[in-house]
């Protein structure tokens, strides 16, 4: 990318429709209400079905009996997916129980599933259950406000547990990162939780009376640690410390990895470094940069609207200068950081403050109770003792945090008992995930959560069959070209084109630093385990001492490395 030659600060053009939506929606109101009434349909309708976004919800439906349902006549069977705004990804375990309960009682699942935005949401909630949901989380003192749709959306932090007091100073900064983030309309207030208007003018002064050109992702990330994947979002703030405590951060921005197939002009991107500030800076540069994305992003075309291809268009120079002179500040140069690892540390460690920590490795992210395995009535009994919080992962999944040595023994007698704990898990499983999919996902084009399970078994079963089964690739599978599986800075990434069919992509690396490249398009599952079994041999034979799977596979030139994601990402 040149940053000589600055492209249009601005695009003119006709808007998006969304832009119109957005604009007549009274600050995300709508007509939400009325739709709330309307017993004659399940879901929402018209601009309402976009508007809930905002608000944390999706309208999906069962698509394992759309078709039934079609042929008989009916509607779609619609419910909502909720998504609760969870900063850092704390939760605590009386919080934790009250959710369980409800998932349990009021959706059509019963599971509660924990994503890679290092939050939970439920699966499955009628209409009318929708307003108890949300009033549920304002008690228990949550939300689900701004998890989706052209916001700020959930901060992630580094879940870390053993640079314990590090991690507190950046999850805190988390916090107040989403709070001064979030939108300042009440229609949340006053639809979901029944609050009076209050008579005074609406404003948003950060996010404007349109919001954001498209959806913002933002992280706090405490290195050696890339659990966060900080390469798939918009705004980064890479922790720097000196003995221990924070001191400021270095800035990153730009990074993405949503494409359309086919589309040229869509590509992911890795962020990029702006430079580095001090802490009493940190909500004015995080302000400077969502308004400049504001300004300036491409509202003509939501393919091409997020902070990625602003960054192309304008420049990484013009960017910077104009972040630099919204918060009033100069960049100093990046400070060193460096990641050595992205997964979760499944199982025990001890952090700095003396207290215990239980990573517990949570396949797909979902808590359900499966035959001899109990998982979510375990998680229910270890909530009923904890003394401490839940912290979820960017990877899906959970640890125990901050058990004191007289309850660790009991802890993890209930975790085996019930099969949050089970040594057999091999370390590719630990280090594969997918993003939920069908059945209830409404852009899902192949399987992904319930594909991956067994996917995996085929995969350990070839690294046994070459002699290292104790390795592992980092593996991620995603329904559609969306991101929501991070596949596009995997090792191995398989992207849905069709139902039962991928896109293969190779060359990612361990750390979350690098963008793998497609190797194979559109293929069925019996000839991506057929290029797997010879790549996985030629890795056994060739690879360097201690080299990852998508190392090897730039070193072997089996793949070109992706340098430039805008020119080269599509080339051949």
């Amino acid at each position: 990318m040149s940053d000589k030659r600055p492209g249009p600060l601005v695009i003119e053009g006709k808007l998006t429709d969304a832009e119109r939506m957005k604009k007549e929606s009274h600050y995300l109101r709508g007509s939400i209400v009325k739709d709330l009434k309307n017993g004659l349909t399940g879901g929402f309708t018209g601009d309402n079905v976009l508007l809930i976004r905002f608000h944390g919800m999706y309208q999906q439906d069962d698509r394992d009996i759309r078709v039934e349902r079609t042929e008989q006549k009916l509607e779609p069977r619609h419910a909502m997916m909720l998504r609760c705004r969870l900063p850092g990804g704390i939760i605590g375990p009386k919080q934790w129980l009250e959710i369980d309960k409800f998932a349990k009682e009021s959706t059509l699942y019963g599971s509660i599933r924990i994503t890679n935005r290092q939050t939970f949401q439920l699966h499955g909630i009628l209409k009318g259950n929708l307003k108890p949901a949300h009033q549920l989380l304002n008690k228990l003192g949550l939300d689900a406000q701004a998890t989706a749709n052209d916001v700020n959306r959930n901060v992630l932090c580094t879940s870390n547990p053993v640079q314990s007091g590090l991690h507190q100073q950046a999850y805190e900064w988390a916090k107040v990162i989403s709070e001064h983030l979030l939108p300042r309309t009440r229609a949340y207030a006053e639809v979901w939780l029944d609050q009076e208007k209050v008579a005074t003018t609406d404003e948003e002064p950060i996010l404007s009376a349109t919001y954001l050109p498209r959806k913002f992702k933002t992280t706090v990330v405490v290195p050696p640690q890339n659990d966060v994947d900080l390469h798939a979002n918009d705004m980064n703030f890479v922790a720097i410390s000196d003995k221990g405590n924070l001191i400021g951060f270095n800035l990153l921005v730009g990074g993405g990895l949503s494409i359309e197939h086919g589309n040229k002009k869509t590509y992911p991107r890795r962020a990029s470094e702006f430079g580095y500030f001090s802490l009493e800076h940190t909500l004015s540069v995080a302000e400077a940069v969502v308004t400049t994305q504001r300004d300036w992003g491409n509202r003509t075309d939501r393919k091409n609207a997020k902070t990625k291809y602003t960054l192309e268009r304008v420049g990484l120079d013009a960017f910077r200068a104009e972040v630099e002179k919204r918060a009033g500040i100069r960049f100093m140069p990046i400070r060193p950081y460096h990641f050595t690892f992205r997964g979760d540390r499944i199982g025990w460690v001890k952090g700095i403050d003396n207290y215990w920590y239980l990573t517990l490795f949570i396949e797909n992210g979902r808590i359900l109770d499966y035959p001899g395995r109990l998982l979510k009535t375990g998680m229910v009994e270890i909530a009923k003792i904890h003394q401490g919080e839940f912290r979820l992962t960017a990877n899906q999944n959970l640890i125990v945090a901050g058990v004191a040595e007289s309850q660790k023994a009991q802890i993890e007698t209930l975790a085996r008992k019930h099969r949050l704990i089970d040594d057999t898990v091999s370390n590719q499983r630990k280090n594969s995930m997918a993003c939920v999919s069908f059945p209830t996902c409404p852009l899902a084009m192949a399987e992904a959560e319930r594909f991956l399970p067994q996917f995996v078994t085929q995969v350990e079963t070839l690294l046994h069959k070459h002699g290292i089964g104790d390795e592992h690739i980092v593996l991620r599978i995603t329904g559609c070209p969306n991101g929501c599986g991070r596949a596009l800075l995997a090792e191995l990434g398989l992207v849905g084109k069709a139902v039962g069919r991928y896109n293969l992509y190779l060359g990612g690396n361990r750390e979350g630093t690098r963008i793998p490249r497609i190797y194979r398009e559109n293929i069925k599952e019996d000839e991506i385990l057929k290029e797997i079994d010879y790549l996985v041999g030629r890795w056994a034979k060739e690879r360097h001492e201690d080299e990852g799977f998508g190392d090897f596979i730039l070193h072997a030139g089996i793949v070109r490395p992706v340098v430039n994601p805008a020119q080269d990402f599509w080339a051949e």
